[in-house]
C-alpha cells in the first residue's frame, strides 16, 4: 500500500538487504552449532513477509563459508524461489569465505575463474553496481587497480537516480579488537574512485552485526548476518558469535535520501493497534481531520 500522509512521497525503489549466509555442504551445521541454511530460511521468510516488492535482492558476502560446489546449489535453491515471487533479480556480492570459480559457476552460471564478481543492474534508473572486495587465499579485502579503473569509467556518467555500491568488506572502522586485521585495506583509492560521483550509499557485511558510519561522504550501512551474529552486549575484547539477533535490511531511495530499515528475524507478540484499515481510513480524512484524531496530544 502506497498512502503519503506526511511530506515525502513512496520510495522511488526499494532493495532488499541480506548478507553473511555461511551455507555449508550438506546443511552442516557452522562451528557446530549454527545451523545457516534454517537461519537463511526464517530470514528470507521474514522479509517476505513485509509484503514489498523490492526492486533487488543483494547478498553482500560470505554467500558460503568454504566455497562448496553443494553449498552454492542449496543457496541458489533457498533463494531464488523467493526472488521469482518477488519478482526481483538477486545479486551476488563475493566475501572473503567465497571461492570466485564455485561462485561463478554455482550462482551465475559463468566460467569457473579467479575473475572479479562484478556486475552493473538499472533498477528504473537506479544503478546497483556489486564490487568485489576479495583477495583469493586471504580474508582481509581489497580492490585492484584494475577494478577501480573499471568502477571510475562507470561512474563517469551518472544514472539518473544515483548509484549505490554493494561489497563485502565495509569501508568503515570497528571497535571489536581484531578486526581490523579483517578490514578493506588502502581505502584512499577507494575514496578517490568514488569522490565527484552520484554514488548515494554503500552497501556492506562481513561484521555480523549492523553498522552505519560515512565513507568519503557516502553513507554506508552494513547488514547483519542471517547465520549467527556478535554480542555487542559484551565489552569489545569480550564480543563472540550468538544465534540471535539475525536480521535484514529494507533499503528505500528517494529522490533527496535512501534509508535503511532493519528488519528483525524473531518470533513475538505484536500489537495490532495501526493496519492495513487504520491507513485507508487516516487516509480518507482531512489534514486537520488527521491532526484531530490522531496527531494532537490528548489532556
Amino acid at each position: 500500500m502506497s498512502v503519503q500522509l506526511g511530506q515525502y512521497p513512496p520510495a522511488r525503489r526499494t532493495i532488499l538487504h541480506l548478507s553473511d549466509t555461511h551455507l555449508l555442504a550438506g546443511n552442516r551445521p557452522l562451528g557446530g552449532q549454527y545451523d545457516t541454511a534454517a537461519n537463511l530460511a526464517r530470514t528470507l521468510a521474514a522479509a517476505e513477509a513485509t509484503g514489498i516488492r523490492p526492486d533487488a535482492i543483494v547478498f553482500t558476502g560470505d554467500l558460503t563459508d568454504l566455497g562448496e560446489p553443494e553449498a552454492y546449489a542449496a543457496l541458489r535453491e533457498a533463494v531464488e524461489p523467493v526472488a521469482a515471487r518477488l519478482e526481483a533479480p538477486v545479486v551476488w556480492v563475493a566475501g572473503n569465505h567465497d571461492e570466485r570459480p564455485a561462485l561463478r559457476r554455482g550462482l551465475l552460471d559463468l566460467d569457473a575463474t579467479e575473475d572479479p564478481v562484478t556486475g552493473v543492474w538499472d533498477l528504473g534508473g537506479l544503478r546497483l553496481i556489486a564490487l568485489d572486495t576479495t583477495v583469493p587465499g586471504w580474508h582481509h579485502g581489497d580492490l585492484d587497480e584494475a577494478q577501480l579503473s573499471w568502477l571510475r569509467d562507470v561512474l563517469s556518467e551518472p544514472a539518473p537516480l544515483g548509484t549505490i555500491l554493494a561489497l563485502h568488506h565495509p569501508p568503515l572502522p570497528s571497535h571489536v579488537p581484531l578486526f581490523d586485521i579483517l578490514e578493506l585495506r588502502d581505502q584512499r583509492r577507494f575514496a578517490n574512485a568514488v569522490a565527484g560521483t552520484d554514488v548515494r550509499a554503500i552497501l556492506a557485511g562481513h561484521l555480523h552485526y549492523s553498522t552505519s558510519g560515512t565513507f568519503a561522504g557516502i553513507p554506508v550501512s552494513v547488514a547483519a548476518a542471517s547465520c549467527y551474529t556478535m554480542n555487542l552486549s559484551r565489552p569489545a575484547v569480550d564480543v563472540n558469535g550468538m544465534d540471535a539477533g539475525q536480521s535484514c535490511q529494507l533499503v528505500h531511495v528517494y529522490d533527496d535520501t535512501i534509508t535503511h530499515a532493519v528488519v528483525p528475524v524473531v518470533e513475538a507478540r505484536t500489537g495490532d493497534y495501526f493496519s492495513a484499515e487504520w491507513v485507508e481510513r487516516m487516509a480518507r480524512l482531512t489534514p486537520d481531520e488527521r491532526l484531530e484524531a490522531f496527531s494532537r496530544k490528548r489532556p
